[in-house]
């Protein structure tokens, strides 16, 4: 049975998606709040902070008067005082923390900014309702020019392992890997590599295991991170001998990526295809199921308003963060009714995993205010700013793509460092590619780009940004320096700026690798 018709029979309507087509932005995340807050106030959060008295404010006749309350009793939160202050005891078994019940799931964060792992809560009701957006995704494929044979076939997803670490009073995971061991049995039929594949740990082993079983399965859509997904299609290709994924997979024409922008990756994908697909982003942190695209064609994506997350808007300006990217304690963040088109905003979640007021480290840009739709430009950590250039990773990864273009190479990974030279400063760009290519000529068309891009960049290139510097890399170098890390496969990807702690080590890595 066609996987719509499933969703349909099994119950799985569309309600959620069509009480947010029809309904105020602001109603729906002053309900959310409400309902978020009902639940948690007998926690030992919620009494602290006196959940009870900001729910007494949802009565009074200003509009606004529970969150101005919710903003002077419940400070900021990042990771460290988030962990240090609650998700620690949580952690060591104890019920009634930040969210009702006990957590049984922590995932691991992605990425190599951090030199140790985060632990993010998972509890049940952010399982359902990450299982609810992904729903909703698919039901949105209906608007997409698909043929019917399109839903005959299974969904490969390629994640982390399902096979969690039992660390006693829970279990610790990637997300991918916590979500698809939870599957809803229904769904099974669909899923793909299967059970058995999916709990494979060594990275290596399940991609081979995928490679030879791939031409057994009939994949209509894949699921991942870039990254990982092309070095599964390259494998593929050589393992079966053939020129294109779709000699092995003719109904493949979705691929539903999120994590890192896109872009980098498109022309070595185009160049693994027997013919177009649509390319469907989505935003889905270890936080929560955020946002995902919801039309064809469509780079923006629609906000998920009534499934679980609260957000706040913080302008990302330096009135509200330092230098280093951190967040002030007093930062001014805004709710969704009152944010502007155009501008850049780092999110604050508040969720039912028993997440409150913390900041995720996104930065995004709305697109279109009546619709909740945005875009993801970067990260608080994630820019370089060393002088004034304002530099952003929506600035870098548009750049790279127009480098690529104009070279007709793929740059599928690279990264920046900001550095000190003689007094002033510079950049140091680390470029992914196995063209053979003149790193002088990259140097040149990436810093005439970037200084169209970016006003700022332009400025500061003429007066205190003294010099650009470009290394060539195979793009190996990168996935290899991730495993050396620890950091392989799942939802884990390469930062494309390195701050200064790591520079040292990534240059010796990168000598001892040559």
């Amino acid at each position: 049975m066609p996987i719509l018709g499933t969703l349909l029979k099994k119950g799985i309507r569309i309600r959620e998606s069509l009480e947010q087509e029809y309904s105020n932005p602001f109603d729906i995340q002053k309900q959310e709040l409400k309902k978020l807050l009902i639940t948690a106030s007998q926690t030992a959060f919620g009494k602290h902070y006196a959940f009870g008295s900001i729910l007494n404010a949802y009565k009074k006749e200003d509009q606004k008067a529970f969150f101005q309350l919710y903003k002077e009793q419940v400070p900021i939160h990042n990771y460290n005082k988030m962990y240090k202050d609650w998700w620690h005891i949580a952690k060591q078994g104890k019920r009634n923390i930040c969210w009702p019940g006990n957590v049984k799931y922590f995932a691991l964060s992605s990425g190599t900014s951090e030199a140790s792992s985060k632990y993010l809560p998972i509890t049940k009701d952010m399982k359902r309702a990450i299982q609810k957006t992904s729903i909703r995704q698919i039901l949105s494929l209906s608007k997409y020019d698909l043929p019917s044979g399109f839903f005959q076939g299974g969904i490969l997803m390629l994640g982390g392992s399902t096979q969690l670490n039992n660390r006693g009073s829970y279990f610790e995971g990637d997300l991918s890997g916590i979500q698809a061991a939870q599957l809803p049995f229904w769904f099974q039929h669909f899923y793909k590599p299967g059970k058995r594949i999916a709990k494979t740990k060594d990275w290596d082993e399940k991609l081979n295991e995928i490679a030879k079983k791939a031409k057994d399965w009939n994949i209509s859509i894949i699921v991942g991170v870039p990254a990982w997904i092309q070095i599964l299609m390259e494998k593929i290709l050589e393992y079966h001998q053939v020129s294109n994924i779709h000699e092995i997979w003719p109904n493949l024409m979705a691929y539903v990526h999120g994590g890192v922008s896109f872009d980098p990756y498109r022309k070595g994908f185009q160049k693994l295809l027997g013919k177009e697909i649509y390319y469907i982003e989505t935003y889905l942190a270890s936080e929560g199921f955020i946002a995902f695209q919801t039309k064809p064609n469509h780079r923006s994506m629609k906000l998920v308003l009534n499934n679980g997350l609260f957000y706040e808007f913080v302008p990302f300006d330096e009135r509200n963060f330092d230098e280093n990217g951190d967040i002030l304690p007093h930062a001014e963040t805004f709710m969704i009714d009152e944010v502007e088109e155009g501008k850049e905003y780092a999110l604050l979640l508040s969720t039912c995993a028993g997440a409150w007021r913390y900041i995720i480290g996104d930065v995004v840009k709305f697109t279109s205010k009546e619709d909740s739709e945005i875009i993801i430009t970067g990260r608080t950590k994630h820019f370089l700013s060393l002088c004034g250039e304002h530099m952003s990773v929506d600035n870098m990864n548009k750049a790279i793509e127009m480098v690529g273009d104009d070279l007709n190479i793929a740059i599928p990974e690279f990264t920046v460092a900001g550095i000190p030279h003689n007094t002033l400063f510079a950049h140091h760009w680390y470029i992914g590619t196995d063209a053979d290519v003149d790193p002088e000529l990259i140097r040149t068309k990436l810093d005439g780009y970037l200084k169209e891009l970016n006003d700022d960049y332009a400025v500061e290139r003429s007066a205190a940004l003294k010099e650009v510097f470009v290394d060539v890399l195979p793009i190996s170098t990168f996935y290899k320096w991730m495993e050396s890390k620890g950091k392989v496969g799942g939802q884990n990807k390469f930062p494309r700026v390195i701050k200064s702690a790591q520079y040292e080590d990534w240059k010796n890595f990168i000598k001892q690798s040559v």
